[in-house]
């Protein structure tokens, strides 16, 4: 293990910490607040940042990386689905 991993996860927690409450917001008021470009390139390079983490081996980072992918995918379906 080492080090840069475990401060990327950290840090990616709080990342996605910040994302719970927004989406919690989206399922109670049946509204998609995120931009649709925003959340689908932000989804999009957080997978694709979970694949660079997974080939690097940076385990715990591959973990919270998809995390918070799929909170971003999450505001993008909220998006889609709600309009607004």
């Amino acid at each position: 293990m080492i080090w840069q991993d475990i401060a990327i996860f950290v840090i990616m927690i709080f990342f996605s910490y910040a994302l719970v409450p927004q989406v919690i917001q989206g399922f109670r008021e049946k509204k998609g607040f995120i931009n649709l470009q925003t959340s689908s390139i932000t989804f999009l390079g957080m997978y694709f940042l979970t694949f660079i983490y997974f080939t690097l081996e940076l385990y715990f980072s591959t973990l919270i990386g998809f995390i918070t992918g799929t909170l971003w995918f999450v505001l993008f379906i909220q998006r889609i689905f709600y309009k607004r």
